[in-house]
């Protein structure tokens, strides 16, 4: 099986998997705007896919459209066997690849042994990357941190090499220092270090807002590639060559998300066939409300508006009634 990682030009541009960000809803509008090398999915529990109402709930963030490939689904947990089942699993859905989340800082996902406690064992992580691998024959790669509560790159990297996942997205803070202080680029060139010679691929993650300056951190560092996060916030243009997006732009690329979001993941036709009636609510819009009006004319006053919104139609009220009364936008 190809292995997409090596099939792509460096370096390598990709978008974060973030939870309740990262859905097809947003994937489909960013596509259509101009997307990332490889979009990942919002992580998804191993444990919960190998269970039969888990699988049914968590099968809609597993859901992409052709024009979201090339995907990789994100997966977490600390059971190796749940790991290979959930990966086989995945395998069998058309994701190009797997990724591991060994960073995240939230403390119901570290109290599975997961996330970011996987830094701490850095044997069961290896384990759980080979689980993935051998379920899957897909390539694995990983999503991790410098460290725990200090710097530990030096030691945990080997320990993620030896298990050689495809690739390793370093972001670049500690998981106590969580996003509150600016990223370590400057460590940035020692992680390459680590990985120069075997196989396995380095990509960093931290305080980048365009892909213009994406490319210019890998190449300072020399790195394999770099991961955008919160810059997509309300920017689905981030990826594309497009400039000048005016406030019309966003007026209406912030209705069609709402539309798409309600259609996907609100009761209705759609979602009923497609996640059995899963829903998420309509409040999950509301992440992207502050972005999407940010430096607006009465930017306040719209962001407080749109947050009472319900629905998709609610929204387009808000901003047709905000907007100059000669630009009514439906």
């Amino acid at each position: 099986m190809t292995n997409i990682w090596q099939s792509l030009n460096r370096p390598i541009i990709v978008l974060a998997p973030m939870a309740d960000v990262t859905d097809s809803a947003f994937r489909q509008i960013i596509a259509g705007c101009g997307q990332p090398d490889l979009f990942f999915t919002e992580f998804v529990s191993a444990d919960g896919l190998c269970s039969d109402k888990g699988r049914v709930k968590l099968l809609r963030e597993l859901y992409f459209t052709p024009i979201e490939q090339p995907i990789i689904a994100q997966l977490f947990g600390s059971k190796p066997d749940k790991m290979f089942e959930a990966a086989k699993l995945v395998a069998s859905l058309g994701f190009v690849g797997i990724d591991i989340n060994m960073g995240c800082p939230d403390k119901t996902i570290e109290k599975q042994g997961a996330g970011a406690a996987l830094i701490k064992s850095s044997l069961l992580a290896q384990e759980i990357i080979l689980a993935a691998k051998e379920g899957s024959g897909l390539p694995v790669s990983v999503k991790t941190r410098l460290g725990y509560n200090t710097m530990e790159f030096e030691t945990w990297g080997p320990k993620l090499i030896e298990a050689k996942p495809a690739a390793i997205t370093w972001h670049l803070r500690t998981r106590k220092e969580m996003s509150k202080v600016a990223a370590h680029w400057k460590l940035a060139g020692e992680l390459v270090r680590l990985a120069t010679g075997t196989g396995v691929l380095t990509l960093a993650n931290g305080d980048v807002k365009t892909v213009a300056e994406a490319k210019q951190k890998a190449a300072d560092y020399n790195l394999d590639g770099i991961m955008l996060g919160r810059a997509i916030y309300g920017h689905p243009w981030l990826f594309s060559d497009q400039t000048n997006i005016t406030i019309t732009d966003r007026l209406l690329k912030l209705q069609e998300h709402a539309r798409l979001f309600e259609q996907l993941y609100r009761p209705g036709p759609t979602n009923n066939a497609l996640f059995g009636g899963h829903t998420k609510n309509f409040a999950v819009m509301r992440k992207f409300f502050g972005a999407y009006v940010k430096d607006w004319p009465n930017t306040a006053k719209i962001r407080e508006e749109l947050m009472s919104a319900e629905t998709a139609q609610g929204v387009s009220v808000i901003l047709n009634n905000s907007y100059v009364a000669s630009n009514s936008l439906s």
